[in-house]
């Protein structure tokens, strides 16, 4: 692949709001394609290495039928699900983002260097780690953080009890994305993981619609271009927004500030903010912060 390498660093515009706004961003992000995709609404998909056909069948939908949508899909680049999230969402005429636990410029595992190309054409393979680096096993749990921290939500197919599937929902539910998980064969322990979060709480998923209806009450079903829709919903005007009234103008506040202040969920606050940015209401300032900008519109 000769697509360049980019860096970009936390103060940098182009750095992906969404992952800004977690308590440890990576420095810096080493980026292989397109940079401006990092910055759009985006939702992960993980699950097993070792899936089984249905969990493959079940991503490859879910990361196509997304990408349809408009949705960025999100995984690890691993055997299995991440591989089948990844394909579906170019076989929908998507993009999708590769998130590396080694060197972008390094392709683990070796035989996803055809996968690595197309994502490279549309999407990109990021990583916090210099290039060149290998994929050493203590890199993987620390990526997942990045995984989850790009995204809306992450959605959890198929996963055993102590995967790194379960690692990544874990980070999820600190940033405070939307965990969801898809039911799969109570027979044997492949899917215990996924069963154990549906049974915390998470939400189940069968289809994309499950997903988007998480996503969507904060950065608007017009937006993803949700065919079902009866009529599109009328933008509230910012000024009027109770995120943007919480927040007064020169100072900045991170997550949980704007959350109390609000009274918004953090699950429903980062698409809010994400809408409100790309509105031009508010502003990331460095540190993952948001101010309140002096005429909003």
């Amino acid at each position: 692949m000769s697509a360049k390498i980019c860096a970009i660093s936390t103060g940098d515009l182009r750095y992906p709001t969404a992952l800004a706004a977690i308590h440890d961003p990576p420095p810096t992000l080493w980026v292989r394609g397109g940079v401006d995709i990092l910055r759009a609404p985006s939702v992960a998909i993980v699950g097993s290495r070792r899936a089984s056909p249905y969990a493959l069948e079940v991503a490859h939908r879910l990361g196509a039928d997304l990408a349809r949508r408009g949705v960025i899909v999100v995984s690890g680049m691993a055997r299995g699900v991440d591989s089948a999230a990844h394909r579906g969402a170019l076989d929908g005429g998507g993009a999708t983002v590769a998130v590396f636990g080694c060197g972008v410029d390094v392709i683990y595992p070796p035989e996803h260097r055809a996968l690595a190309e197309r994502i490279v054409t549309c999407g990109a393979l990021v990583s916090e780690f210099d290039p060149g680096m290998p994929p050493l096993k203590s890199n993987f749990p620390q990526r997942n953080r990045i995984i989850s921290g790009l995204s809306l939500a992450v959605v959890v197919v198929e996963a055993a009890e102590g995967s790194g599937s379960l690692i990544t929902a874990d980070f999820a539910l600190e940033q405070g994305r939307a965990v969801l998980a898809v039911p799969g064969n109570v027979l044997g322990g492949r899917n215990y993981g996924a069963h154990a979060l549906l049974r915390d709480g998470a939400k189940l998923v069968e289809c994309a619609d499950d997903i988007l209806e998480e996503i969507t009450p904060g950065i608007g079903d017009w937006r993803l271009g949700i065919s079902d829709a009866k009529e599109p919903r009328r933008p509230v005007l910012a000024s009027q927004d109770p995120v943007v009234r919480s927040m007064d103008e020169g100072d900045a506040y991170d997550l949980d500030e704007i959350a109390e202040r609000s009274g918004v969920d953090r699950v429903k606050l980062l698409p809010r903010l994400l809408e409100l940015e790309l509105a031009g209401a508010i502003g990331r300032v460095e540190g993952g912060r948001f101010v309140r900008f002096r005429r909003p519109c």
